[in-house]
């Protein structure tokens, strides 16, 4: 990947953080996320948006996740107007759940550790 792409993914984290928290006004948006990474191809016509979401509540997290796709247009008409760059790729937002797959592991392990040394 080039330095210009890297760049790029890097600003556009920035911005997506940015709108997302303080211009998108979707009464969907309630649980807490974070946007982890900006993957950009070459030619700048898409990009995948990697987003994790912080709820114990699926249905409310699910919801938060489809407001957050929901702003991709208004996301990428705002970045058009900030950036200046010629073309703004189009956004796919992609729901990354290894952190709760981590979470998880991390509590059956610690339920083996616990049988293991004679509290479970």
């Amino acid at each position: 990947m080039t330095n210009r792409v890297n760049k790029l993914n890097a600003e556009f984290k920035r911005y997506i953080s940015d709108l997302l928290s303080k211009k998108v006004k979707d009464p969907r948006l309630t649980e807490m996320y974070t946007i982890l990474e900006v993957d950009c191809d070459k030619e700048l016509s898409s990009a995948k948006v990697y987003v994790s979401i912080f709820s114990v509540d699926a249905q409310r997290a699910a919801q938060t996740f489809a407001a957050i796709c929901d702003s991709e247009a208004y996301v990428r008409r705002e970045i058009s107007k900030s950036m200046h760059i010629r073309k703004v790729p189009e956004f796919t937002f992609v729901l990354d759940e290894s952190m709760a797959y981590g979470q998880k592991i991390d509590e059956i392990l610690n339920e083996i550790n616990k049988k293991e040394n004679g509290n479970g």
